[in-house]
């Protein structure tokens, strides 16, 4: 199966993914009240070119798409819940954003995502970003040979949906390697015991995207990419690349 990879490739793929999570840390430490989307996109797209990599996002144009993505990371601002382009928006005190990046180093890929709030956290957000990383641990968690993708998603959403957070409809995560976005779909919520085994060499993008207020449901920004919730409530989002091994579970975009 081509969605199957070796060691050695795993190996290469954890590259690209420090590359990830090294832009994102950097990101992070500088978001800061007054500081601009745009920025940080300046400062992300040095960060990916100083690791000897390229941006998985500027100019990625998927089928769907009408125009391609203008930015190198996806910035996401309170009620928006992914794919928001870095623009000349300050950050405020109290804001919640969420940043996806993907990186790809020597032909592979790595792509990741976190949320957090810049100045004053507001406990409901807090909260909010709390149970989508918990959704994120729980996923990596059921990423093990012999369960089955549905198991996997029920370890996401079982317990979001039962704290009163809505999953964005539509989207989950994905699985990666020489592109950003290949098969198999990685939903966020689903029944145990259902859907394809997980086997040694799959390597994944589990992100789950939570949404405060119930809804699953959002709407298109006239940009044509960043999804806000339908109901004005803010959103976190929360991701890692993952390799399924027969030690269990290696996250693959750590530092």
């Amino acid at each position: 199966m081509s969605m199957i990879k070796s060691q050695a490739e795993i190996v290469l793929m954890r590259e690209a993914g420090r590359v990830v999570a090294n832009t994102l840390e950097r990101v992070k430490e500088a978001a800061a009240v007054g500081v601009s989307l745009k920025e940080l996109d300046e400062l992300a797209a040095a960060t990916i070119a100083g690791a000897g990599a390229t941006p998985a996002f500027l100019n990625y144009r998927p089928r769907w798409a009408s125009v391609p993505f203008p930015g190198v990371i996806c910035t996401s601002v309170n009620d928006a819940v992914v794919h928001g382009i870095p623009n000349d928006y300050q950050l405020r005190d109290g804001d919640l954003l969420s940043v996806d990046c993907g990186a790809f180093l020597d032909g592979w890929c790595g792509d990741a995502a976190v949320s957090f709030i810049v100045g004053t956290a507001h406990p409901d957000d807090q909260a909010l970003i709390d149970a989508t990383d918990a959704a994120l641990a729980r996923g990596i968690e059921a990423a093990r040979i012999g369960n089955k993708m549905g198991d996997l998603g029920y370890a996401i959403g079982g317990a979001a949906r039962r704290a009163g957070y809505g999953l964005l409809a539509d989207h989950g995560g994905h699985g990666i390697g020489k592109t950003m976005h290949a098969e198999p779909h990685v939903p966020n919520d689903g029944r145990p015991g259902r859907g394809i085994k997980l086997t040694e060499g799959l390597v994944i993008a589990i992100e789950p995207m939570l949404i405060l207020g119930g809804t699953d449901e959002y709407i298109h920004d006239g940009d044509e990419w960043t999804l806000r919730s339908s109901n004005g409530r803010r959103a976190a989002h929360s991701e890692h690349t993952v390799a399924i091994t027969k030690d269990g579970p290696l996250i693959l975009t750590l530092p």
